[in-house]
């Protein structure tokens, strides 16, 4: 486990929220087709979100919930044969790459998942500015196209090096379009100037590659059983030799020295504000969003210990 200076916390409408999510999945049944419903309970998504989000309003908890439901469904239908078919997932992709942009298939002619993506983009962008939506989207655009080169790499077989590793796995993680909607769940837009700045992309950074590191921990059995090769256990292992449990822990250890590094970083928020003339509306946002990628890796860390989508 994670040696974690973030105190847990949790938001209060999970119980609406599982209620709601309920009810987005009945009416999107198609999209939840590929799994048992009871299964998919045990991975206890509600709790994740709730984790996640702790300070958002009930309805948009909702969303929250809605969203990662997305996620793992969609990332779930690719341990078929479907995920060894790079050109099939290229076409997936790009359909719903081209629904960003108010292009794609016709209403008529959607698929369960582009219906149920369509619903959560529509839902994602209200009340946002343009300059957000722009981001978002490329973001998601980003996730999206990397899945047929994860495809490629299952059909191959081959462990990716370190290097070609985090290139995909940064794609794949979705954590850019979930740090995104930590504005969107609150209700605020971080500064231009304070979303690039140099020590904010290295604080995102940490806190989307710390959940993909200890996933990958947790995960490690499962995709090793149905020939997953972009998974950092199995790398270091390539690296370095050893058993899986010396590997697991060096990818852990690794994992708490971001954590170590983002908390300096995000010490240093304060004094970027000040130097950069960030008002006090600016600041409050500042503050938010470095609590809102805090709960990320804490709530994360606490779910996926707990959580039956990985119990082999």
């Amino acid at each position: 486990m994670l040696d974690l200076p973030f105190p847990p916390r949790t938001n209060p409408h999970r119980g609406f929220s599982a209620r709601g999510n309920h009810a987005w999945l009945l009416r999107h049944h198609g999209l939840a087709a590929p799994i048992d419903l009871s299964a998919y309970d045990k991975w206890d998504v509600p709790r994740l979100a709730a984790f996640t989000s702790p300070d958002c309003e009930a309805e948009d908890l909702v969303l929250a919930v809605d969203l990662i439901s997305f996620y793992f469904l969609f990332d779930d239908r690719f341990d078929s044969d479907l995920g060894r078919a790079p050109a099939r997932v290229a076409e997936v992709s790009a359909r719903l790459t081209a629904l960003l942009h108010g292009e794609g298939p016709e209403p008529s002619s959607r698929t369960p998942v582009e219906e149920a993506f369509v619903d959560l983009w529509e839902r994602s962008v209200r009340g946002m500015s343009a300059r957000w939506r722009a981001r978002s989207a490329y973001n998601w655009e980003w996730y999206f196209a990397c899945h047929p080169a994860e495809a490629a790499g299952r059909l191959s077989g081959r462990l990716p090096d370190r290097e070609g590793y985090l290139a995909l796995r940064r794609g794949t993680a979705a954590m850019e379009t979930l740090f995104d909607m930590v504005e969107r769940l609150n209700r605020f837009e971080l500064p231009q100037e304070l979303l690039h700045h140099p020590d904010f992309r290295r604080m995102r950074q940490l806190a989307a590659d710390i959940p993909s590191f200890t996933n990958d921990v947790h995960s490690y059995a499962q995709e090793l059983e149905r020939g997953d090769v972009a998974n950092l256990v199995m790398i270091v292992r390539e690296e370095r030799g050893g058993t899986p449990e010396e590997a697991a822990a060096q990818v852990m250890r690794e994992a708490q020295t971001m954590v170590d590094r983002f908390v300096e970083l995000s010490s240093r928020v304060p004094e970027i504000c000040e130097l950069l003339g960030i008002t006090a509306e600016g600041r409050d946002a500042a503050n938010r969003y470095v609590d809102g990628l805090a709960a990320w890796i804490a709530g994360y860390h606490r779910w996926e210990i707990a959580t039956g989508r990985y119990a082999n």
